[in-house]
């Protein structure tokens, strides 16, 4: 695969990074045009979540090279994740389970914009925050009035694929131009699977580059695989089948993030 072509958007060859634990992971290639969904498969300690960490500004890569959105890592990291975001990251882009879907998307959307340098004053920035919510609900197929409570709801009372669509919607309210979504489907039923690779196709349908892991994959997605570090690195672009034991892979990744931030430093 030609990870040096013009217009991509993300061209990564043998990236790796390593902390004073050893490598979370290494020999990653990867080169996607805008709106292609990746999909990162890997047994437990495989460097799934690092990965999506590292391509997104958030985790220093130590080897090799990459370009996201047209910015070369490690030396744009801080431009990289003004152009990327994270949804589903377990210890790093968590919901807070207390808080309600509106306080979520309330929140979220004056946030963006207060860092954006544009926050608009009285009716107007109530218009502004309500088509951003709006939109966020759209694109990912919440509807509130499917809710218990509406958008009074709190976390705790969301199955876990209105959970889902609610961490990509905050995540995609600013028009990310790659979006990283970690255990895509985890503990998901196989018909919520399906919808939450089928959500994640539209996304990158209307343009935004999709880096998600999970278990498993849907065929017309470009596969990435990850290796445990006693192994040999590998990606196969052909693959598409998941391994085995899922469901302690999925329980193990959960603790790989926080321990990854200790290991490389703060991004």
């Amino acid at each position: 695969m030609d990870t040096t072509r013009q217009g991509a958007a993300v061209s990564a060859r043998g990236i790796g990074v390593e902390g004073p634990r050893g490598w979370a992971f290494r020999g990653v290639d990867v080169s996607a045009d805008p709106g292609a969904l990746i999909a990162v498969l890997g047994p437990s300690g495989s460097g799934r979540t690092c990965l999506l960490l590292a391509l997104t500004g958030r985790m220093r890569i130590t080897e090799g090279q990459a370009t996201v959105a047209g910015f070369p890592l490690p030396k744009r990291m801080g431009t990289v994740r003004g152009r990327t975001a994270i949804a589903h990251v377990p210890g790093v882009a968590d919901l807070e389970p207390a808080l309600t879907v509106g306080e979520h998307l309330q929140e979220q959307a004056l946030l963006g914009r207060r860092l954006k340098g544009s926050l608009p004053w009285g009716r107007r920035r109530k218009e502004a925050t309500r088509a951003r919510v709006e939109a966020a609900l759209a694109a990912v197929g919440l509807d509130p009035g499917t809710l218990p409570k509406g958008l009074r709801t709190t976390v705790r009372d969301l199955e876990r694929l209105e959970a889902l669509r609610l961490s990509i919607a905050l995540a995609v309210m600013h028009g990310p131009r790659l979006l990283a979504v970690d255990d895509v489907d985890l503990k998901l039923s196989p018909p919520e699977r399906a919808l939450a690779w089928q959500l994640l196709r539209d996304i990158a349908r209307e343009g935004t580059t999709v880096v998600a892991a999970g278990s498993d994959a849907p065929a017309d997605a470009l596969l990435v695989r990850t290796a445990p570090m006693d192994a040999e690195p590998a990606v196969d672009a052909n693959e598409h089948q998941a391994p085995r034991g899922r469901n302690n892979d999925q329980d193990k990744d959960k603790e790989e993030a926080p321990h990854a931030f200790a290991e490389t430093g703060r991004a």
